[in-house]
């Protein structure tokens, strides 16, 4: 029997969810139609398990995914799969908008969606390795570069098996005791951020499976110790479908908890909250991103800072928590930016919160924009997490954009605030306060070479060296100060 190994990369450095790994969906979907096929098939989550390289050198076949902080790795791994006579797969946003980059580390790149591509190609490889009608396949031909047509998006997710968790040694995540399973009902979004790579991925239009086919699937995990984790872009993107799938949770009888993503626009209908919470919403991920009127124009989030307001009175009203994000580092942002989110975030008591530094992800409208201006002034992927500076900023030096993101971790997390959300007897927001708080201050240690580096540069180009990465940055005089 023929064996497949899928990897995804450990993400370089210290970051937020190092204590939350969550694996990403695609892997397990792929695992489960390679195992239809008769293939023994593994999965490795190497923030969860450490790569065994006796154990890849047993396969017929690798396939690593890849988003852009883990791409270094990825290529590292890919590399020494190859040196072993494996042929490499590679997949994921990363490699689907720079294939080129990764056709110098694998034999294989899938862009976009990969199910049916993976298949043909599988298919290519049994029966005599013509590729050419393998669809959204990359490869090299004597020599030369060919890029397949890209076909159009999966119609009917309801094809598609559901994720098979079995094939891997290191799925077992846990907060709280409980095991937190991601399930994934739809894909697509209808909006267009212009910092977000989702709709270059998969698309505008909002596809997304019946509402049959997901309550049979989380009949599964209807148990108290399973939390779900619905990993749409937009869980509530079309109210109608998010309305009939929850009245199914309801009457499904579901014993879990679930946490999903939402713009601010659910606010807009109250029975759709209230119903989240009747089927078990714990908690909503919301990406704010701004308190500056200016930024969520330019950025075409299509909210305002009244919609944001509105939205945290009705969610938590309800009694649903909120995990809020914030970006720091568009045009329009500055000191004044910075110092009006904290004051936003601290008066709104918000169960949690996170404020990222805004980055230039490949298949975004920004990356784009950066590359065009000659403002991208990092070019190693490993700091593309969004919590370091890649790009020049317009009203920030690099290091005071830097220092934005420590300042505002820094104030809201402080034991006044912590004892505030002790006061309000929320004991979830205190828990998070004391990780983020615990989180802040190690990356602050571990990043000392990082922020030395940055103090001491003056304008020109300097050149960065770290213990496994090199780094060529363009930097100009310190322009702002806290």
């Amino acid at each position: 029997m023929k064996k497949m190994i899928f990897i995804e990369p450990k993400a370089p450095g210290f970051h937020i969810f190092l204590r939350f790994p969550l694996p990403r969906i695609g892997n397990f979907i792929l695992a489960a139609l390679m195992k239809q096929r008769g293939w023994e098939v593994e999965v490795i989550i190497e923030e969860l398990q450490k790569i065994d390289f006796e154990k890849i050198k047993a396969a017929d076949l690798i396939g690593i995914s890849t988003i852009t902080p883990t791409a270094g790795r990825a290529y590292v791994i890919a590399d020494k799969t190859r040196e072993m006579g494996i042929p490499v797969i590679m997949g994921g946003p990363h490699v689907t908008f720079l294939p080129e980059e990764a056709l110098e580390h694998a034999d294989f790149v899938v862009r976009s969606e990969g199910e049916h591509a993976l298949m043909a190609l599988v298919d290519a490889l049994e029966n005599g390795n013509d590729y050419s009608k393998v669809p959204n396949l990359s490869y090299k031909l004597n020599g030369k570069i060919v890029h397949n047509p890209i076909e159009s998006f999966l119609a009917d997710l309801d094809e598609l098996p559901y994720p098979d968790f079995s094939v891997s040694k290191g799925d077992n995540h846990f907060i709280a005791g409980q095991r937190i399973i991601p399930i994934q009902t739809s894909r697509g979004c209808p909006f267009d951020c212009s910092f977000c790579s989702v709709t270059g991925m998969f698309g505008k239009k909002y596809r997304f499976r019946s509402t049959e086919n997901i309550i049979e699937e989380l009949r599964q995990y209807n148990k108290k110790n399973y939390f779900i984790f619905f990993y749409d872009d937009n869980f509530t993107a079309n109210r109608k479908r998010a309305r009939e799938l929850l009245l199914a949770m309801i009457n499904a009888d579901f014993h879990f908890h679930w946490s999903t993503q939402v713009r601010v626009d659910v606010a807009k209908d109250v029975e759709l909250v209230k119903l989240m919470k009747r089927a078990g919403c714990h908690t909503v991920f919301v990406g704010f991103e701004s308190v500056n009127p200016e930024s969520l124009i330019a950025m075409k989030k299509n909210q305002t800072v009244a919609e944001i307001a509105n939205a945290i009175d009705v969610i938590q009203g309800n009694g649903i928590h909120i995990h809020g994000m914030f970006v720091y580092g568009f045009d329009e942002d500055s000191w004044q930016t910075v110092k009006e989110t904290v004051k936003f975030a601290k008066k709104v008591q918000l169960t949690s919160m996170q404020f990222l530094i805004l980055t230039p992800f490949p298949g975004s409208e920004f990356y784009k924009r950066m590359l065009s201006e000659n403002r991208i002034v990092i070019k190693d992927w490993s700091f593309y997490d969004a919590h370091h500076v890649v790009f020049k900023p317009q009203k920030f030096s690099l290091l005071n954009l830097q220092r934005a993101q420590i300042y505002s971790h820094t104030k809201v997390y402080t034991i006044l605030e912590m004892s505030k959300k002790l006061f309000n007897k929320n004991l979830v927001g205190l828990g998070l306060a004391y990780y983020a708080r615990g989180i802040n201050r190690m990356w602050q240690k571990k990043s000392k070479v990082y922020m030395k580096k940055l103090k001491s540069t003056r304008p020109g180009r300097e050149s960065f060296e770290f213990d496994d990465y090199r780094v060529n940055i363009v930097l100009d005089e310190e322009k702002a100060q806290v």
